[in-house]
């Protein structure tokens, strides 16, 4: 591996191009007629939040043009003083809700993958790659220019997006066709403008991007980004020196490759403290620049929850021998098209006598309303002795502009200490957008008894037989004296099977999202849950029986009004061994308190009480626990200007677990009371960062951050409260980390 990328680095050379005519713009935030000559003008923006398609309330203007350094995108957004300007500051990707525009561009124009490009009032810009018609994914990091400008009548924003940003088809006869999509939001209200008038809330988005054509042009990059990273551990005393680089060469859109070597994974992102009991790993988002880039063509999902064959969290993920996470060495991955079909290689590698090596390969084709793709993954683990491969072939069908139809058939094949194992999963997604804001969606899905997708991919479970059946009512032109802005009802009706035929219980939901004038969100849902098995509770030892129960919940989040944000959550459940009689709950309240656009403080509180929450202990044996919890969420966000940024982020946990019963879970799934040892028990979890970043230039970044965590499971304390308290005390990793890292593009 490590010669395959020494060699690859070596051969690599970029040839000089001669710089192509064409307009310029320079990206200022200034509208400048003289620049903008010859675009396309854009002045239909008509309202998607809520989905009236009428024209939006303040005008909206919007230019594009080719130019040899990339597609430029202007917008005009004008802004009377009667509708107030958001001036908050906000940290890349950001959620909150402030004024901004969005660039969404398919730039193969197949509706298979789309690439997001956001910029506030302010200046701060996010970025996400978008597939499956609607799924936005944020890790994604690009290098693109922009700019706004304020006046009295509005603000303008100036976008200019590379060539070179993401895979594309040639074009032809110096024309290039491409999908696009512009919106504006106004933060005060919600409102979001667009053209063309497509929504993400539709079980089409991404097909129903307009498509226009540019000139073509060309560009090439090769972008090395080494970096030098210092940790000390200030719990063992020791210090930790490492170096390394990322690779991305972009000869043109239709081949690119990135490489690294001796990725330096520090932990400068810091993930949500996560207390998990059950028997369904948690699904972690990866922001690691390599596997970040260029990954869209790697996009094989299901309907189920977070479920892909390629999880690239499994790479440098926990060691087959259990020590530590695995020594990634060096990776490859590889992008291209050939006329209508696309492709992509990846391979990574890990060191030592426990490393694994990862293989995934995919190929997709456009055929107009329809596109097909193949993709195989592969895991060598020697210390397993085991090999993982699986095979996926994914449909998208677009008749027209009702339906969107998703197909889904794959395998896997496990062959360990001389055996081999073989099953199947199959999905059908389909939704029909019918008129007057009705809708209608229908989910099937299998997956086999012995399908293991888990070696490279993420899937929650195996034996599963679903289907779904929902009905929405989206009400978009409500009285203006009503306070919200739009309302979708949805009802749905689900049943689950295992593959041994055993109920896993059945499911009403009615449910309602929300958008209010203020510009807030609310959401509202109930669940009715048949009686049925939990099949997975303990581990493979007996599918339990489970009582008929509900579940209830809500969600209200209030953008920032003067100095104020605030967000509240509140969950309600019936729980029970036998019935479920005993109701729980939790709430969470946050408020964010604003000294300043650029400085923000924030702390929410968190508490539950789950009455008979069950734990399974080992074998068929059930524990029923009397658990009540705080968690304390807080920290505070400070932008030092337009490259400094300061983030503190503290999260803590007390948690008591009272014992209430034991039972054992009989061979019919009936629950049987026993008088086996169980025990109460406490726990306490801390994570605390503090994270100072400047950066230096276009995705080069000095990073310092300071790490302390720890976690401790003890006996019953009866104050969970103090628990929270006393999690400040824990100190199991302390750490100090310095990175740099300089991209250099030549």
């Amino acid at each position: 591996m490590r010669q395959l990328l020494a060699m690859v680095l070596s051969g690599l050379a970029v040839p000089a191009m001669a710089a192509e005519s064409g307009p310029t713009v320079v990206i200022d935030g200034r509208i400048d007629p003289a620049e903008w000559a010859g675009a396309q003008h854009v002045t239909d923006f008509r309202r998607v939040q809520p989905l009236t398609r009428t024209p939006g309330t303040q005008p909206t203007e919007a230019w594009i043009l080719a130019t040899p350094e990339g597609l430029a995108i202007g917008f005009r957004n004008v802004q009377p003083a009667s509708v107030p300007r958001t001036r908050q500051r906000v940290q890349r990707d950001f959620e909150e809700q402030v004024d901004r525009v969005n660039v969404n561009i398919d730039f193969d124009g197949d509706g298979r993958t789309g690439y997001n490009f956001c910029v506030s009032s302010t200046d701060g810009i996010g970025d996400a790659v978008i597939s499956n018609e609607s799924n936005f994914n944020p890790d994604w990091d690009g290098n693109w220019k922009h700019a706004v400008g304020e006046d009295a009548d509005g603000w303008s924003a100036e976008i200019l997006i590379p060539w070179y940003i993401a895979p594309m088809r040639k074009g032809a006869d110096g024309k290039r066709t491409l999908k696009i999509y512009l919106d504006r939001v106004i933060g005060s209200t919600g409102e979001r403008s667009a053209w063309p008038a497509a929504s993400f809330e539709l079980p089409r988005f991404l097909s129903d991007f307009t498509p226009i054509e540019v000139a073509q042009y060309s560009q090439s990059l090769l972008a090395v980004t080494p970096y030098m990273s210092g940790l000390y551990d200030n719990v063992r005393g020791r210090s930790d020196f490492d170096a390394g680089a990322d690779l991305f060469w972009k000869p043109n859109g239709q081949f690119q490759l990135s490489a690294t070597l001796n990725p330096d994974f520090g932990q400068v992102e810091s993930d949500d403290l996560v207390v998990n009991f059950g028997a369904t790993e948690t699904f972690i988002s990866d922001k690691r620049p390599f596997f970040t880039e260029n990954q869209g063509i790697f996009e094989y999902t299901t309907p189920s929850d977070f479920s892909q064959l390629l999880y690239t969290r499994r790479v440098g993920g926990p060691a087959d021998d259990g020590n530590g996470a695995g020594d990634i060495t060096a990776a490859v991955k590889l992008n291209g098209n050939v006329g209508n079909a696309k492709y992509g290689l990846f391979v990574a590698d890990e060191a030592d006598e426990v490393g694994r090596t990862f293989y995934a390969g995919r190929v997709t084709g456009d055929f107009g309303k329809q596109n097909l793709g193949l993709m195989m993954t592969r895991v060598d683990r020697p210390y397993l002795d085991r090999e993982a491969t699986t095979l996926g072939v994914d449909h998208n069908w677009r008749p027209n502009a009702r339906w969107n139809v998703q197909t889904r058939v794959f395998g896997s094949q496990i062959d360990q200490g001389g055996e081999t194992v073989r099953d199947m999963g199959a999905t059908l997604w389909a939704d029909y957008q019918m008129d007057h804001g009705w809708r209608q969606q229908w989910i099937a899905m299998h997956f086999g008894n012995d399908l293991q997708i888990n070696d490279a991919g993420y899937l929650s479970r195996n034996s599963m037989n679903y289907l779904h059946w929902e009905f929405r009512k989206r009400f978009a032109d409500l009285p203006q004296e009503s306070r919200y802005s739009s309302k979708e009802w949805r009802w749905r009706v689900t049943g689950v099977y295992n593959d041994h035929g055993q109920d896993l219980g059945e499911q009403f939901r009615v449910s309602r999202q929300s958008q209010l004038r203020n510009g807030s969100q609310e959401y509202a849902q109930i669940n009715l849950n048949a009686s049925g098995r939990d099949d997975t509770i303990t581990r493979g030892h007996g599918a339990m029986k489970e009582p008929a129960n509900f579940n209830a919940h809500y969600e209200y989040t209030r953008p920032r009004k003067g100095d104020w944000a605030w967000e509240t959550e509140i969950n309600a459940f019936s729980r029970g061994v036998e019935k479920a009689e005993a109701i729980g709950f939790d709430a969470r309240f946050q408020p964010t308190y604003f000294i300043s656009d650029a400085f923000s403080v924030f702390a929410g509180l968190y508490y539950e009480r789950v009455p008979h929450w069950l734990v399974w202990q080992g074998d068929n044996l059930i524990g029923s626990f009397d658990e009540q919890a705080f968690q304390l969420d807080a920290g505070l966000n400070l932008a030092m200007g337009s490259k400094q940024e300061l983030r503190v982020k503290l999260q803590a946990i007390g948690m008591d677990a009272a014992v209430e019963d034991a039972w054992r879970v009989q061979a019919n799934g009936d629950m049987l009371k026993t008088a086996d040892p169980v025990d109460s028990f406490s726990l306490r979890n801390l994570g605390f960062q503090i994270r100072y970043r400047y950066e230096l230039a276009p995705l080069s970044y000095l990073y310092v951050v300071y790490g302390r965590g720890g976690y401790r499971q003890n006996e019953f304390s009866e104050d969970s409260s103090q628990l929270l308290l006393d999690s400040f005390n824990l100190r199991d990793d302390e750490q100090l980390l310095v990175k740099f890292s300089y991209r250099f593009e030549l």
